[in-house]
C-alpha cells in the first residue's frame, strides 16, 4: 500500500552542499512495551541482550557458514565479495535461501520489536547476512541507511528499522558497529549524482551517498560516538536514519550477523527520489505483504536451484 504523499522532504545526491535537515517525522510511531526499547526515541537504537540462545547461535552460525561456502552461490548477484580479500562480504535475500532464517524473522520476539517502533504492520525491505572475516573484513563508511533507501529505492520517510543479530562476539576491536546516539534526528544531504547500476559498486565500497568529513565532524561533536559490543546472540535495533559505520577487522576474530530491515506498510516504496532506476528486488523488495501474513513456506526458495 504505497503512501499518497510522494513529496521529496529529504533531498539528497545534490550538486552543491545543503544544510542538514532536522527530522519532523516521529522516531517511535507505536507503543513501546519491551523494556529494552525504552531508550529508542532518545538514542535511535536499542540493544537486546540474549535475543538468541546459545543453541540458536550455534545453529544459525552453521547455517550462514554453509551459505558462505556454497560454490553455487558464487557468481549469484545476491552475493557480495570483499573488494580486497575476495571473501564473501554479504549474502542478500537470505530469508529466501534459508528456511531457518525465514522462520526466525516471523517470530513475535523478532518482528514484534519492529512493530512496536513503527506502529503498524511491517514488511521486509531487505534481508542479508554480513560477514566480516578476520584479517580481511573491510569496514563500512559512515552513512545513514535511509539516505540510500530514500535516494535509490524511493522510501518516502525514515519509518524503517534494522535488526542486527550477532552470531559472533562483538568486541571493540573486530569491526563492531559504531553509532552516533541521537543522530537519527538529523538528515544529512549528500553530494554526487547516482550513477546507473550504482548498487554493484556501493555494496562493496560506498563512495556516493556518504557524508563529508565536515558533516561527520559536526555530528560527532554534537552527538558523540558509541559502539555496539556484546556476546553472540545479542542484537541491535536501530533507526534507518542513524549515522553509523565500522572499521576494518584486522584481528583474527570474525564478526558476522543476520541483518533484517523492516519497513512500515504505510511507508512503502515509490519511485527513487535521486537515482535513474530502481535497485533490484533482492536489495529493495517491493512485495509489501506484512511479515505476519507471509506463508510459513516463505523460505521454500532455499530448496531451488539458483
Amino acid at each position: 500500500m504505497p503512501v499518497s504523499d510522494q513529496r521529496d522532504r529529504y533531498p539528497t545526491r545534490l550538486s552543491e552542499p545543503a544544510p542538514h535537515i532536522e527530522r519532523t517525522d516521529a522516531s517511535v510511531w507505536g507503543q513501546v512495551t519491551s523494556p529494552e526499547l525504552a531508550g529508542f526515541h532518545a538514542n535511535g537504537f536499542a540493544t537486546i541482550p540474549d535475543l538468541l540462545t546459545p543453541d540458536e547461535v550455534a545453529a544459525f552460525g552453521a547455517e550462514i557458514g554453509h551459505l558462505a561456502a556454497d560454490p553455487v552461490l558464487y557468481g549469484d548477484e545476491r552475493v557480495v565479495v570483499e573488494p580486497v580479500a575476495g571473501q564473501v562480504r554479504s549474502v542478500f535475500q537470505v530469508h529466501q535461501l534459508s528456511n531457518p532464517i525465514a522462520e526466525l524473522l516471523t517470530e513475535s520476539r523478532i518482528v514484534g520489536l519492529a512493530e512496536q517502533i513503527l506502529g503498524s504492520p511491517v514488511y521486509l525491505h531487505q534481508t542479508r547476512v554480513n560477514y566480516m572475516p578476520g584479517f580481511g573484513g573491510s569496514g563500512f563508511a559512515w552513512h545513514s541507511d535511509f539516505e540510500t533507501w530514500h535516494a535509490e529505492d524511493g522510501m518516502p520517510a525514515p519509518r524503517a528499522v534494522s535488526l542486527s543479530i550477532a552470531l559472533t562476539d562483538n568486541y571493540p576491536f573486530n569491526g563492531s558497529l559504531m553509532m552516533m546516539p541521537g543522530s537519527h534526528r538529523t538528515f544529512v544531504p549528500c553530494l554526487g549524482e547516482t550513477p546507473t547500476g550504482h548498487y554493484r559498486e556501493s555494496l562493496r565500497e560506498q563512495r556516493i551517498g556518504i557524508p563529508t568529513p565536515d558533516d561527520i565532524t559536526f555530528l560527532a561533536a554534537r552527538y558523540g560516538i558509541t559502539q555496539f559490543t556484546g556476546r553472540a546472540g545479542s542484537a541491535l535495533l536501530f533507526d534507518s536514519n542513524l549515522m553509523h559505520g565500522s572499521s576494518n577487522n584486522i584481528t583474527p576474530f570474525p564478526r558476522s550477523n543476520i541483518f533484517l530491515v523492516f519497513n512500515s506498510v504505510e511507508n512503502a516504496l515509490v519511485e527513487p527520489f535521486a537515482a535513474p532506476q530502481r535497485r533490484p528486488q533482492h536489495i529493495a523488495a517491493r512485495d509489501f505483504t506484512p511479515v505476519r501474513d507471509v506463508p510459513e513456506s516463505v523460505g521454500a526458495l532455499a530448496d531451488q536451484t539458483l
